[in-house]
């Protein structure tokens, strides 16, 4: 999948490029960010274009660290590591047999960790632009 660059102007715009990109994403993907720039907004569209979960269902997992949405087949995952100081901390969390599953994970400050990541993955940064809307830019790592 080539880099692909794309701007949501409204909470709403966001949710729905997440909808759109529900579909294509699998494995790891790693919600890149400063704090309030749209992951867990993102999260909520890809969340609900899997029909895990409606998108006013889903939360940040900042406190309780991981959420699974969705029963049997394939759920989604979506984990928040920003409360983690440590890759030991991290280790305790189980995350290789998340991405090792078949579900969608979604990660939101794993980037903090990066010898923990796998070396296939999705990376979708978000960024504030000066008028408030985002810039969404997602690439494929292998």
């Amino acid at each position: 999948m080539p880099s692909r660059t794309f701007r949501t102007r409204s909470e709403e715009e966001t949710i729905e490029l997440g909808r759109r990109l529900a579909d294509e994403l699998s494995g790891v993907i790693l919600l890149i960010g400063n704090l309030g720039a749209g992951k867990t907004t993102l999260a909520k569209g890809i969340v609900e274009g899997r029909k895990a979960a409606a998108a006013d269902e889903v939360f940040s997992p900042t406190f309780t660290l991981i959420h699974q949405y969705g029963e049997g087949g394939s759920p989604v995952i979506h984990a928040d590591l920003y409360r983690l100081d440590e890759p030991r901390e991290v280790e305790t969390l189980g995350l290789e047999e998340l991405f090792s599953s078949g579900s969608l994970v979604l990660l939101e400050w794993a980037e903090r960790f990066p010898a923990l990541l796998p070396s296939e993955r999705t990376e979708i940064r978000l960024k504030t632009l000066e008028d408030e809307s985002r810039e969404i830019v997602v690439d494929r790592v292998i």
